[in-house]
């Protein structure tokens, strides 16, 4: 089998030991990668380069695939998002965030299973029409959203549900504030809905979603949404199975995906092999099923949801004792 190259962006904080993790995890399973390192972030501007040097975006253009640990982003001005600036480089106009329930978390719920769809390059974090007026003391920044841009995030979320095999859709809007970026949202999603009717489609306004979701979660199956609801609702369902230490991203467009643990670097517990690999490892899983390794990527999760479930070599996060290289070796003993 000819090695797949993965581009490995390590990250800051604890980003270096939780993908060293991983790649560990990864070599079990004999997947066939060869890894290709590259730097980003403060990481990167310790070493005198730019935020995201050249020769990671030549990379990522390169072998279309990446695995990213968390990332600082310096504070001050002249400093924009990481991230915002990977989707729209290389058009990842798809964010995918999975909420499953693993028994022995410290979950508020049991039986969690959501992913949310979120639109990834459009709206207010497009950065379009970003102004300051400190004499007046006003500020302005336009939200776009575009008829191709949501047909395009709309489609996707109906065929991930039916390789999934899923069964429910909720588009989630502010069509009733929001009559023209929300409202058109909402048009192109009743649209789309109409092509596949063997899913069921419904809709809800995003602040009654969010309420609905602290009370009654297992009511959702699968969110869809536009950019900065999608950010926001993304986090809330990650709070619903025990934070961001359990909850996987993935950035997706027609050519390049990247796959990331959405959490911060954590500074402050760097080196001490105290983080909790969790979230890159399930993202590390994404990144297998979008490589059609299934198999392998089933094989992960179940790993992980034993280990969590013995609990006693679980990090601090999730109730245990040890340490990211305890946690590690009991998925890889699992494998």
């Amino acid at each position: 089998m000819s090695e797949t190259k993965i581009v490995i962006i390590p990250g800051d904080g604890i980003g270096p030991s939780i993908v060293d993790a991983t790649t560990q995890v990864l070599d079990k399973l004999n997947c066939g990668f060869e890894y290709v390192y590259a730097d980003a972030g403060l990481s990167a501007v310790e070493k005198g380069e730019e935020l995201i040097p050249q020769r990671t975006l030549d990379l990522i253009e390169q072998h279309k695939v990446a695995l990213k640990g968390p990332i600082t982003t310096p504070i001050g001005k002249g400093f924009t998002s990481i991230n915002v600036t990977l989707r729209q480089k290389f058009n990842l106009y798809a964010n995918v965030r999975p909420a499953v329930t693993f028994p022995g978390t410290r979950s508020r719920y049991d039986g969690i299973d959501i992913i949310t769809i979120r639109e990834n390059t459009e709206g207010l974090y497009s950065g379009e029409g970003q102004t300051v007026d400190k004499v007046e003391g006003r500020a302005e920044s336009l939200s776009v959203i575009t008829t191709e841009g949501a047909r395009r995030i709309l489609r996707f979320a109906y065929d991930l549900a039916k390789k999934k095999n899923r069964h429910k859709i909720t588009v989630v809007h502010k069509a009733n504030i929001l009559k023209s970026t929300s409202g058109l949202f909402l048009d192109v999603a009743r649209e789309i809905a109409k092509e596949h009717m063997d899913v069921e489609s419904t809709e809800m306004i995003v602040d009654n979603c969010c309420m609905q979701l602290v009370m009654n979660p297992h009511q959702f199956d699968m969110l869809v949404t536009t950019n900065l609801f999608g950010d926001i609702i993304s986090d809330l369902c990650a709070g619903l199975v025990g934070g961001l230490g359990m909850a996987p991203g993935a950035n997706i467009g027609d050519d390049v995906a990247i796959f990331e643990a959405v959490h911060g670097s954590a500074p402050d517990i760097a080196g001490k092999n105290l983080a909790n690999p969790t979230s890159i490892m399930l993202a590390a899983a994404m990144m297998l099923d979008h490589l059609r390794q299934t198999g392998k990527a089933e094989a992960l999760r179940g790993a992980i949801r034993e280990t969590i479930s013995a609990g006693d070599r679980c990090t601090a996060d999730l109730g245990g004792t040890g340490g990211t290289t305890d946690f590690t070796q009991a998925v890889i003993e699992r494998l």
